[in-house]
């Protein structure tokens, strides 16, 4: 199932959501075409959605969940991928 919350976070002007999947990144990425969500938006385990695209994402089925939620489901479903396994490593120091 495919989950939003609510857009509160704010960056470049605007308010912006979380969409997320509890089953799989196929099912997100498939979702996130259907909502016209740039392959950009998408960090990690979830896509950064505009809060005017939420009204959408629900119409197109998405559940709405809190924040808490979220996180909670990614890590039942094991999807969620923290930012530290995901920055790459520094090279080691020359000599």
């Amino acid at each position: 199932m495919i989950h939003v919350d609510s857009p509160v976070w704010p960056a470049h002007g605007r308010l912006w959501a979380h969409l997320v999947s509890d089953v799989s990144l196929a099912e997100l990425h498939v979702f996130a075409e259907m909502l016209g969500a740039p392959r950009r938006g998408f960090d990690r385990d979830h896509y950064d959605i505009p809060a005017e695209r939420v009204p959408v994402a629900l119409w197109l089925g998405a559940r709405h969940s809190t924040s808490r939620d979220i996180a909670r489901l990614l890590r039942a479903a094991n999807l969620r991928i923290p930012k530290h396994l995901t920055r790459p490593t520094p090279p080691p120091p020359s000599r």
